[in-house]
């Protein structure tokens, strides 16, 4: 069978039987398609060891807007989307490799960011409260921090999903999954007092008040974007005097932080975080690792 065929079939099967998210989807479409890129439209049979040696090469050198090489995390994306989609094929009975002969490049592990108390207290100080912006914007950073939601989840939280008595709700992440989120105490006040000051009746949580496309064809408010939400943090970062590189994953990797350092253990941060993985999880253990001299100070007998 022809591989486009194949590619075809493959991601149909992923949106209808694996019900996987429209934006996993074309990232595998985009990942194979390179493949056709550089091989052509060959048969699924006709990749090989060989060929796929070529082709990591041949991405290796490929390059990007800002670097002339793509990285190796970017690389093992490709190769895993190949051999999700040669499982696919043996569950089809379409002749082609062993999936498990496609090894993944080393990559180097991921180095964490995250705030502290005192910069979280300089973040969480700059939006401007007497507005209906800087109301909104600090229920965004006290949200995020309190939560450990990622962006995509924050964006699209309608104003019935969180149960502000309760302080908590259920949230679909990634691989359609729905996990259970608390937030605090403190968090649930600001989303109450940006709430109480909005006069719309709009169903998003978070919605935009300036632009162009504030608001829909029925003249509703829209909801704000992911890439409107990393701005917004990464201008009040900046203002708060925080010199390195916040995102609303710092805000993740805070939330992730903050629990372990206080006491929580893995597999309660990997269930918080929505990972599916604890693998996923472990790249927070070194953040611990100052605890684990004042272990040794104290429990050990000199």
């Amino acid at each position: 069978m022809e591989f486009s065929k194949a590619k075809t079939d493959f991601l149909e099967y992923m949106e209808i039987e694996q019900n996987r998210s429209q934006k996993t989807i074309a990232n595998y479409d985009h990942y194979l398609t390179r493949l056709i890129d550089f091989a052509g439209d060959i048969k699924v049979e006709d990749i090989n060891a060989e060929l796929i040696r070529k082709w990591r090469l041949w991405l290796n050198r490929l390059g990007t807007n800002t670097n002339d090489e793509l990285n190796s995390l970017t690389l093992n994306y490709h190769l895993i989307a190949l051999r999700s989609f040669l499982k696919f094929c043996v569950k089809r009975d379409i002749p082609c490799m062993n999936a498990a002969k496609i090894e993944l490049a080393r990559t180097r592990r991921k180095q964490v960011t995250y705030l502290n108390e005192d910069e979280l207290a300089l973040l969480f100080a700059e939006p401007k409260i007497e507005t209906i912006v800087g109301l909104r914007d600090r229920a965004i950073l006290e949200l995020l921090f309190a939560s450990g939601l990622r962006v995509s989840e924050l964006v699209s939280l309608d104003r019935g999903h969180i149960n502000l008595k309760r302080r908590e709700f259920m949230v679909r992440g990634k691989g359609q999954k729905d996990r259970l989120v608390f937030i605090s105490q403190s968090s649930a006040e600001w989303i109450e007092k940006y709430l109480e000051k909005r006069t719309d009746n709009a169903k998003p949580l978070f919605i935009r008040y300036s632009g162009s496309k504030r608001v829909d064809l029925s003249g509703d408010y829209q909801r704000l974007t992911a890439r409107s939400i990393q701005r917004l943090i990464a201008r009040y970062a900046i203002l708060a005097g925080i010199t390195k590189h916040v995102s609303p994953h710092t805000m993740r990797h805070s939330f992730g932080t903050d629990l372990l350092m206080n006491g929580a253990d893995l597999r309660t941060v990997q269930v918080m975080l929505g990972h599916s993985n604890i693998s996923t999880t472990q790249i927070y253990t070194h953040i611990t690792d100052p605890h684990l001299k004042s272990a040794y100070e104290k429990y050990h007998h000199k």
